[in-house]
């Protein structure tokens, strides 16, 4: 089996970011294979740091999943056993990599993210990292800022829906995807990750997003809030 990870981000020129912080933590991995693929987003000129992890500089706004999924169509995902999707503004902690995906793994959460710290901000309630467990199963994983797939999702998950290009939905389709496929899904609590640089919805439009994501809801098999955040099980 292959024992290297995808990893595919964006991050904002001329904004501040922790991209730097961000790749160089990704790469420390002792167990896996690290390949990094970021696009650089934004009118200024990139990072010259970040130039040999940056496949293009995208100039002019296009939606995150859409850059993503551009990106996908010119690699060979056989090759790999977890994709990463990783956002810009998020402090990892030390051995990340190594640290959560052995939990994942000894858990066989194919769709999963680490909690948020407490100090973040947070979207979802239920992602807020919950004290003294490992891990926790569930029926929901946010499109960000950080998720992970397993190659056993990869038929299912991608390419990325382009219906909703931001992503906005895809964690309430996700659990009738990952249930009609046998997969699990959770969330890892022992590695949060900070999410406090900047608030969401800072750099793009809430109201497209949110009209995305309600016709993208409309057409497709989803859960509910209710019934999305249940905990299935949990590890300690």
């Amino acid at each position: 089996m292959p024992n290297d990870i995808l990893v595919l981000g964006v991050y904002l020129t001329g904004k501040e970011n922790y991209a730097p912080r961000i790749l160089a933590e990704l790469q420390k991995s002792r167990d896996w294979a690290v390949d990094q693929r970021w696009i650089a987003l934004g009118k200024a000129a990139p990072d010259p740091d970040l130039q040999a992890l940056t496949a293009w500089h995208q100039k002019k706004p296009v939606p995150k999943f859409v850059l993503l999924n551009r990106l996908l169509a010119d690699i060979n995902l056989a090759a790999y056993e977890y994709l990463l999707v990783v956002d810009d503004d998020i402090l990892l902690p030390e051995g990340f990599v190594d640290d959560y995906l052995s939990l994942v793994g000894q858990y066989n959460l194919a769709v999963a993210q680490p909690a948020r710290t407490h100090d973040s901000y947070i979207d979802h309630p239920f992602v807020e990292r919950l004290d003294g467990i490992a891990a926790r199963r569930t029926r929901f994983v946010e499109i960000g800022p950080l998720f992970s797939l397993h190659r056993s999702a990869f038929k299912a998950f991608l390419p990325f829906d382009e219906c909703s290009p931001m992503g906005w939905g895809y964690d309430f389709v996700w659990p009738r995807l990952a249930l009609d496929q046998g997969l699990h899904m959770g969330v890892v609590d022992a590695v949060a990750v900070a999410h406090n640089l900047r608030p969401p919805v800072m750099y793009y439009d809430y109201n497209a997003a949110n009209a995305a994501m309600g016709r993208f809801l409309a057409q497709r098999p989803h859960l509910s809030k209710k019934d999305a955040f249940f905990i299935v099980e949990s590890y300690v």
